[in-house]
């Protein structure tokens, strides 16, 4: 022990004192950013141009695709090295090599043995030739910029050993770059499903039961804090999705031509998940948005098409019981976890069958399975699906039936498509892979039975035979995480999907003009109003009324009831609403404090769906008795708050935030933001009745016109340059604070004009 403390002295004197270009790191402006670019011996084969704008976002022009894809590895390595080499870790189970013991151990066990990388291999030896090609070329642009930095990013000194020594530089493979993506497509439908197994043993499962069924609930939220370390919560910000995403036709646009926007619902977190950027090569020709370490656009605009999309929610996953299998059925792996700050390491045994691998005994089932029940998952991401090739041909079609056809081969993670082109169609395309099933899973059983053959998948559906919408007659597609348009009889599409609070609000927005601007996409994104609270507020107030709440208390009874629903950041009625919610809710259900509230209510979305109709119900004795007691404790409460901005608050922290004792150093602002749990501006909490941080939003944005090449517009929440210090780490907030975008344009004139800084790279 003496030894071990040792070592933490040492290490936290380090990161006090070495470590300070992290922790106090100097402003570095985008000039000296981007002077340390490297721009000759290049294995180029012609020169390369890219163009940079002042928020350090670049457009690479290059004149075959082997450039482009290798320019654009240089160009992910400058921006976010340090993301990528902590995603690639995070897919190997090697966090305790960065953080040490504390419970990097459990999450590492965790992700080994569900092997995120065990496709990756097939998927790279299958991939076509150009494919192939191209990611080793993206590859090799990374590990060539790696290789000839002089100073490595400020987060590898604070997870310096005690000698001092950086986290090491190491190469990336292209199964590197199939893990990563692997990692941000695992199944969130494993959290409702495992809070589910959880709560078997209780009497009121059956109705928690049907109650999650009946809300289509999901981890809307946030993740059980005694379920998750800080650890978790790095994997939990990764996979977690909301979003919104939805197209006008030209005949609905003030335009005249197809219109499109996308927000997407991620944890808050620097560096942003996003990174902006647009290219053209003989092949390739677009703006928008990509995921750090992948070499295409996520979502964005070519000259002929535009695309975003919202997570499906599909139920690509089932959890069996395989207790009972013979021994020759379950094959073991050892590995071992080297743990920073500690003198031995940590064996890992792995468990696999037939199935899938046996997860019973990781963090992520802690608690969910009864005695002796062993219990394997059987994940869609296990097979041999190629999402790259998927997007990379996606992206240069012309038409909603090429745009589809090229997703045959796309499984995670499962996006609602939302799609427009500069013909004028628009359309919503489900990409997928599901499993043919000769049963229905949940209301059957959440752990199957691994020794009835009738439990097993069939076969598999591609996104090719999934349904569709297009040009629909309203003249809008719009998806916010809700249940997608149905699949083949007996092929379920999932069970656990967002309230529809979202998606009824899009809908009543794009219904209200006929001729929708781009300038309307743009505040329909930052809208705050809550469904939820507008429709119950009627039967709110008259229960106040029934309960004589204003004898109580009348100047904050009147500012409670005065509420519109809206969550305005200046709202003077929201944090009285929230108040009152968090002493009423728990009162209704018979208990005390939310934390203890039933089951089927642990999430908002669940809660959502069954309150209004739950406080109905009460007799009325309880329900005055309830009002009564809540209106007090509310009003002290929501006194110290005069707006909702003062209660509600955006944090915006480092990754590095979660590692304990120096996580404070990473947190760069806390400032009041509008929005809700299940606003189209989203700004999820839970049970509020004090001030608040909101981890989990709308990270980024992204609005185009089709009939003009240059009305692309995009906002990050944070910056394009992931290097601490930069003058583009934090750049972009205020923009996105204010409603702000930054055009990208793809007219090469409007180009040359908005990217002023020009740099050649040469061999």
């Amino acid at each position: 022990m003496p030894r071990l403390l040792s070592r933490v002295a040492v290490v936290l004197l380090a990161v006090a004192t070495g470590s300070c270009a992290a922790l106090f790191p100097r402003e570095v402006s985008t000039a000296e950013r981007l002077a340390v670019f490297p721009t000759s011996g290049l294995p180029l084969d012609h020169p390369v141009t890219i163009r940079w704008n002042a928020y350090q976002v670049p457009y690479v022009e290059a004149a075959s695709d082997h450039d482009l894809a290798f320019a654009l590895g240089l160009v992910h390595a400058h921006l976010r090295l340090a993301e990528i080499a902590l995603a690639k870790r995070l897919s190997q189970g090697r966090l305790s090599e960065l953080v040490g013991p504390f419970r990097a151990p459990a999450f590492d066990k965790a992700i080994r043995t569900l092997d995120v990388r065990h496709a990756a291999p097939a998927i790279v030896a299958a991939m076509p030739a150009g494919t192939r090609a191209y990611l080793q070329a993206f590859v090799d642009g990374l590990n060539f910029y790696q290789a000839q930095m002089r100073d490595l990013p400020p987060e590898f000194a604070p997870v310096a050993d005690e000698g001092g020594q950086e986290l090491q530089r190491e190469d990336f493979t292209l199964e590197d770059i199939v893990a990563i993506g692997h990692i941000a497509g695992i199944d969130i439908n494993w959290f409702p499903t495992i809070g589910l197994m959880r709560q078997r043993a209780n009497a009121d499962f059956e109705t928690a039961y049907a109650r999650t069924l009946q809300a289509g609930s999901g981890p809307t939220v946030s993740f059980d804090a005694t379920q998750t370390s800080a650890f978790f919560d790095l994997l939990a910000n990764s996979i977690r999705s909301g979003s919104n995403s939805f197209a006008v036709s030209p005949a609905r646009s003030a335009s005249g031509h197809a219109l499109i926007a996308s927000d997407p619902h991620l944890g808050v977190m620097l560096p942003n998940l996003w990174v902006m950027a647009g290219y053209s090569s003989p092949s390739y020709r677009g703006v928008g948005m990509m995921i750090p370490g992948t070499p295409f656009l996520a979502f964005g605009r070519t000259p002929d098409i535009a695309w975003g999309g919202t997570n499906m929610r599909a139920a690509h996953t089932d959890f069996y019981d395989v207790s009972h299998l013979a021994p020759d059925q379950i094959v073991s792996t050892t590995t071992r976890i080297s743990r920073r700050l500690w003198t031995s390491e940590e064996t890992v045994t792995r468990w696999a069958t037939g199935i899938g691998p046996i997860m019973s005994d990781t963090m992520i089932m802690d608690g969910a399975t009864k005695p002796g029940e062993e219990v394997a998952i059987r994940w869609i991401g296990h097979e041999p699906t190629d999402e790259i090739t998927a997007i990379l041909n996606a992206s240069r079609t012309s038409t909603p039936q090429d745009f589809r056809a090229a997703l045959k081969t796309f499984a995670l993670p499962a996006q609602n498509f939302i799609y427009a082109d500069a013909r004028g169609d628009i359309a919503q395309i489900t990409a997928t892979m599901l499993p043919r099933r000769s049963f229905d899973v949940l209301p059957k059983s959440i752990v199957l039975d691994a020794a009835d053959p009738a439990m097993r998948w069939s076969g598999i559906l591609d996104p090719t035979e999934l349904p569709w919408a297009l040009n629909p007659a309203d003249g809008f597609v719009a998806s916010a995480n809700n249940k997608p348009y149905d699949a083949e009889p007996g092929v379920p599409v999932g069970w656990f999907f967002s309230s529809d609070e979202r998606i009824r609000r899009l809908r009543q927005l794009l219904s209200a003009d006929d001729t929708v601007t781009l300038d309307e996409l743009k505040a329909m994104q930052r809208d705050t109003v809550s469904l939820f609270v507008r429709e119950m507020m009627p039967a709110l107030r008259e229960a106040l009324d029934e309960a004589k709440a204003r004898e109580i208390d009348p100047a904050f009874v009147d500012r409670l009831a005065a509420f519109d629903g809206d969550y305005r950041v200046d709202s003077v009625s929201a944090p009285a609403f929230e108040a009152f919610l968090y002493h009423l809710a728990p009162r209704v259900y018979g208990v005390e404090l939310p934390e203890n509230l039933p089951a089927y209510l642990s999430s908002w979305n669940g809660f959502g769906k069954a309150f209004a109709y739950d406080l109905k119900n009460l007799t009325a004795e309880k329900r005055i008795a309830a009002i009564r007691a809540s209106v007090p404790l509310a009003a002290s409460d929501a006194a110290p708050y005069a707006t909702w901005g003062d209660m509600h608050r955006l944090e915006v922290a480092h990754a590095l935030g979660a590692i304990p004792v120096i996580g404070g150093r990473f947190v760069y602002a806390d400032v009041p933001t509008g929005g809700s749990r299940e606003t189209v501006f989203k700004a999820a909490h839970g049970f509020q009745n004090a001030r608040h941080a909101t981890r989990y939003g709308s990270q980024a944005r992204h609005v185009s016109d089709l009939g003009d090449l240059d009305e692309n517009y995009f906002v990050l929440l944070g910056g394009n340059d992931g290097w601490i210090g930069s003058a583009n780490f934090l750049d972009q907030i205020e923009l996105w604070q204010t409603g702000g975008y930054i055009r990208m344009p793809l007219r090469p004139e409007t180009i040359a004009a908005e990217y002023p800084t020009v740099m050649t790279l040469t061999r």
